[in-house]
């Protein structure tokens, strides 16, 4: 959920492992018996490749009668990128998309020079219990392309690449991942991939990506001989090769990262851009009602925040 107001994340424990750069803690928001994990950006790290944000939602049972209600808000010069384990959302856009996710499908939604969108429960499913796990990110627009006309993809599970030998399970999201590649298309060179590794299995993290990252979403993660938790995001130095090994449960992890942008990026509420005055614009525009209103969803919206 792109506007949950999660907290700063906070750097970890220093750890041995000399191809380590940043161990990071994300910072909890609990919603009500929903839990949000900020791991990007922080104050030390702001990007790995083109991800700029980097939140991992839940775990979470909701109660009969709650639901998942993210009011149509805006974004500039990034895409959305949406995935989920468990649970299912009903995405809206100003586009006039219609669309829900399911877990395993990927909805990339690219603002470029603005949208409005909404993510809310299914009117199908509400006043029951609602389950809830997934990832939500973002990706920053390279340089030439921040101003681009707004689209919306959704690609499903069944498209996506995926594999499983030797108890190593995966799923290429965005990218390639030794000799698997998505169908799903961005404009920069990006690692995004779900892997599930069985107690004691072993998989690479190849040094041919610029920036790399690991969140460990379950289990524990092992590298160089170090131990990782759960709900801890790994950020590599470039240039080595990693080997991502299983502890005594088993690990889920995902990996990501890519080729650096160009240029430094601003980030303020759900605006990007490398420049401070187009997200003035962007603030103005959204306190002036000069964005694009979501088609079946127009009765209510997230104001401006005051900060």
């Amino acid at each position: 959920m792109s506007f949950f107001p999660g907290k700063d994340p906070e750097a970890g424990d220093s750890a041995a492992c000399d191809a380590l750069e940043h161990l990071i803690i994300p910072r909890t928001t609990d919603l009500g018996g929903f839990e949000v994990r900020r791991a990007l950006p922080t104050a030390k790290r702001r990007l790995v490749g083109p991800f700029i944000f980097f939140d991992r939602m839940g775990p979470a049972l909701l109660k009969a009668g709650d639901a998942i209600d993210v009011r149509p808000h805006p974004h500039i010069g990034l895409s959305t990128v949406t995935y989920l384990f468990d649970g299912e959302i009903k995405h809206r856009d100003s586009l006039g998309t219609e669309m829900v996710i399911r877990p395993g499908d990927v909805n990339l939604m690219t603002a470029g020079r603005g949208i409005v969108h909404s993510e809310r429960s299914p009117e199908n499913l509400r006043g029951t219990p609602l389950s809830i796990s997934g990832l939500q990110t973002w990706l920053a627009l390279p340089d030439g392309h921040e101003e681009i006309d707004p689209v919306f993809d959704h690609t499903t599970v069944d498209e996506l690449a995926s594999f499983s030998a030797d108890g190593v399970e995966g799923r290429v999201v965005i990218g390639s991942y030794e000799g698997y590649r998505s169908p799903v298309k961005v404009l920069t060179d990006t690692l995004y991939t779900d892997l599930r590794l069985a107690p004691g299995a072993s998989a690479p993290l190849a040094a041919q990506w610029e920036e790399r990252a690991v969140y460990i979403l379950s289990g524990e993660l092992i590298v160089a001989g170090d131990r990782f938790e759960a709900d801890r995001l790994l950020v590599f130095r470039p240039g080595d090769a990693i080997r991502l090994e299983a502890g005594e449960q088993g690990c889920h992890v995902m990996l990501f990262g890519g080729a650096a942008l160009g240029s430094k990026r601003h980030i303020w509420w759900n605006f990007v851009s490398s420049s401070k005055e187009r997200i003035e614009q962007a603030k103005e525009e959204w306190r002036t009602g000069r964005f694009d209103i979501v088609p079946g969803d127009e009765e209510e919206f997230i104001p401006l925040p005051s900060t």
